[in-house]
C-alpha cells in the first residue's frame, strides 16, 4: 500500500441568517452566504472542515464569479502528503500560498484550516494548544452594532450585564453627539480601570475633521479607535498617528496589501499603535503570521478579529490566536450572531471564549 495520501476537496454553501439587523458601515446585514470546504482522502473516513467567508463590499474576493472560482479550486487541487513523515503547518501554508491566488484570501484561509483539521484527525483541532485541550479561555470584547441610540444602548446594557470587561462600539452611523453621549453613559457607570472601551469608525471621518473628533473621543478614556479615516490615505493617516491623543488601530487598511516589502512599507509609513487581523480578509493564517511578525518587530501591538464567519471559521481563528501568548482582548465574539449557526463547543461567558470539551459539534449542512 502506498504511503502517499491525496487530500481532495469539495464545498457546500450555507446561508447564515442574523438574529437581528446587523448595521455596518456598508449597510444593514440580514443574511450572509458562507461556504464550507470539506477535505478528505479515500484511505479513511475522517473529514477536515474549513470555511470560506468573504464579506460583501469589503473582501477583495467579493466578486460575481466567486463561487465559480471556488468550484474550480475544489476540483483541481489535490494535496499529497507522505504518511511516513509529519506534515507541518508551515508546509500546508506554503502549499496553499503557491496554489491559491492572493485574489482569494478567504479561499486560502479555508483550505489551510480544512487540511490542518484533517491532518490532526478530523476532530476540529486546528492547532494543538491548551485552548483546545484544557479549556484555556481567551478574553474577548463585546461588540456593539450600529443602529439607533436605543438599540445601541440596549446592547451596551446587555454586554455590561453579561460581564464583559471590554466593549467595542461601532460609530459613524448616528449623530456623533449621540455617540459621545453613549460613551459618556458607559463612563458614568464604569471607569477605564473596570471597563475597556474601543470604538470602530470604519473610515467614517474626513481627514480634516478627524483630529478634532479624536480629541473629543479621548475624553472618554478609550483604549483605541479603529480606522478613523478611509483607506489609501497613508500620508493623512500617518500624520494622524503622530499627533493623535487616542491610539489608532488599522483594520481595512491591511486588506489587499500583499508581499513582505509592501506590508513593511505600510507599517513604516503609517506607524499605527495597533493593527487588527482578520485572516479571512488578509490571505489566511500564513499571511496573518507575517503581519504579526512585522508588527511586533516595530513594537506595534495587535489583536485578532473574526469576520462574521460561522462557528467553523471562528473555531479556527480562536485556535490560531491561542498559539500566541500575552493576549489582549480579542474580537472573537461573533459566534452568537446567527439563528442557524453550526452548533459547537465554543462558549462565550463573562467576556471570555472557551472550547468546552463536553460539548459536541452539530451536523454540517
Amino acid at each position: 500500500m502506498s504511503s502517499i495520501h491525496a487530500i481532495r476537496f469539495s464545498y457546500v454553501p450555507h446561508q447564515l441568517k442574523f438574529n437581528f439587523d446587523a448595521g455596518t458601515s456598508r449597510g444593514v446585514l440580514k443574511e450572509k452566504t458562507t461556504y464550507f470546504i470539506q477535505a478528505n482522502t479515500s484511505e479513511n473516513s475522517s473529514v477536515g472542515w474549513g470555511e470560506v467567508a468573504p464579506l460583501v463590499k469589503l473582501s477583495i474576493d467579493d466578486r460575481p464569479d466567486f463561487e465559480q472560482q471556488l468550484q474550480k479550486y475544489c476540483k483541481k487541487l489535490v494535496f499529497e502528503y507522505d504518511l511516513r513523515s509529519k506534515v507541518t503547518s508551515k508546509q500546508i501554508f506554503h502549499w496553499c500560498a503557491e496554489v491559491i491566488s492572493n485574489e482569494f484570501p478567504s479561499i486560502r484561509f479555508a483550505f489551510e484550516t480544512a487540511i490542518l483539521d484533517l491532518i490532526n484527525g478530523g476532530q476540529r483541532m486546528i492547532f494543538d494548544t491548551d485552548f483546545f485541550h484544557k479549556e484555556q479561555a481567551i478574553a474577548i470584547n463585546g461588540l456593539i452594532w450600529m443602529g439607533d441610540k436605543e438599540f445601541m444602548l440596549d446592547q451596551i446594557n446587555e454586554k455590561l450585564a453579561k460581564g464583559f470587561s471590554c466593549i467595542k462600539m461601532k460609530i459613524g452611523a448616528i449623530d456623533f453627539e449621540q455617540e459621545c453621549r453613549l460613551l459618556e453613559y458607559i463612563r458614568s457607570r464604569f471607569s477605564a480601570k473596570s471597563i475597556t472601551l474601543r470604538v470602530d469608525a470604519n473610515g467614517a471621518f474626513h481627514p480634516y475633521e478627524a483630529l478634532n473628533k479624536l480629541e473629543r473621543l479621548a475624553k472618554f478614556d478609550l483604549h483605541s479607535i479603529e480606522q478613523p479615516i478611509a483607506v489609501n490615505q497613508w500620508k493623512e493617516m500617518s500624520e494622524l498617528c503622530k499627533v493623535t491623543p487616542l491610539p489608532i488601530a488599522l483594520d481595512e487598511e491591511l486588506i489587499g496589501i500583499y508581499g513582505f516589502e509592501n506590508r513593511k512599507q505600510l507599517l513604516e509609513s503609517i506607524r499605527p499603535q495597533y493593527i487588527i487581523l482578520k485572516p479571512s480578509l488578509l490571505g489566511g493564517l500564513r499571511d496573518t503570521q507575517e503581519w504579526i511578525a512585522l508588527a511586533e518587530a516595530k513594537d506595534i501591538a495587535w489583536w485578532m478579529t473574526s469576520a462574521l464567519e460561522s462557528n467553523v471559521g471562528l473555531n479556527a481563528i480562536a485556535q490560531f490566536t491561542s498559539t500566541y501568548q500575552d493576549l489582549m482582548h480579542q474580537g472573537l465574539g461573533t459566534g452568537q450572531l446567527f439563528t442557524n449557526n453550526i452548533d459547537s463547543p465554543l462558549v462565550v461567558e463573562n467576556g471570555f471564549i472557551t472550547y468546552k470539551k463536553d460539548k459536541s459539534w452539530g451536523e454540517m449542512p
